[in-house]
């Protein structure tokens, strides 16, 4: 959620018992226009929070020309001083899948072990280590590639490819906010484009560009729901829990915040 509205907009998910402190709301308030203006940031969002044993990250991203490729993860703990978060590589994502596990301690400088031996007989074993500030950006980055969400229309992609707010964009009806293929993954499309001639002509490349909620897999992972009197359309993730989606339709006001402890639900499936 843009950093610019963060009282009002931590307002409209507390229904779904996403909350932050007095205190942490004024802190957030002040440090991030500092840090936008620091960093030469165009805008800067609140992403959330990954609760640890010790301490809590929050997490804020600063977005450049491009606001799907030109981003950048930074975190605090006391919400006034800022690190800038490692990028998720893959040898990294996969160095942290091996190694992290459990819940976060919320210190920074913890380590993580794992070790590893060869098939062979008297093959050589192999150490993996990394620390939380790895895993937390490696945690960042998963959770805004699977369940980041904008609305359908909110975003255009220029003739340079260059993602960008769409200016025109006034927002869903009710009637439209209710479809979860209205919504979309605000990251880059990883699924192959397979429609019909009639889904083709309903498609416009410039705002299509993203893959769409509903065809998410497994089905009834998200839950679509209307609160503060049917004003405010919220999303919740099922995968990861914590993740919440706000829009006011016939306005271009939307945004989503994560608040939990940074563990993807791999149950889900079983679940449902």
């Amino acid at each position: 959620m843009d950093s610019d509205a963060l009282y009002c907009s931590v307002d409209l998910v507390c229904g779904s018992g996403v909350t932050l402190s007095a205190e942490h709301r004024a802190a957030l308030q002040s440090s991030l226009i500092i840090l936008k203006r620091n960093m030469n940031f165009r805008r800067v969002l609140f992403w959330g929070k990954i609760c640890g044993i010790k301490n809590d990250y929050f997490i804020a991203q600063g977005v450049g020309e491009d606001q799907i490729r030109d981003r950048k993860s930074i975190y605090s703990i006391n919400c006034i001083d800022w690190h800038l978060l490692p990028p998720a590589t893959k040898a990294l994502i996969d160095e942290v899948a091996m190694a992290a596990k459990g819940r976060f301690m919320g210190d920074p400088s913890h380590k993580y072990e794992h070790e590893t031996q060869e098939q062979e007989e008297g093959g050589q074993t192999t150490k993996v280590k990394v620390n939380e500030e790895q895993r937390l950006a490696v945690t960042v980055f998963t959770i805004d590639n699977e369940v980041a969400v904008v609305p359908r229309g909110a975003y255009i992609k220029n003739l340079q490819g260059i993602a960008q707010p769409n200016r025109s964009f006034e927002g869903l009806n009710p009637s439209e906010a209710a479809e979860l293929s209205n919504y979309l993954h605000f990251s880059e499309s990883r699924k192959p484009r397979k429609k019909n001639i009639m889904e083709m002509a309903n498609l416009n490349p410039s705002i299509d560009f993203l893959d769409p909620l509903s065809e998410d897999i497994p089905k009834g992972s998200w839950i679509v729901h209307f609160e503060h009197g049917n004003r405010v359309c919220t999303i919740k993730s099922l995968v990861w829990q914590g993740l919440t989606f706000f829009n006011l339709p016939m306005t271009p006001w939307h945004g989503y915040l994560y608040m939990g402890d940074g563990l993807k639900n791999v149950d889900l499936s079983f679940m449902l």
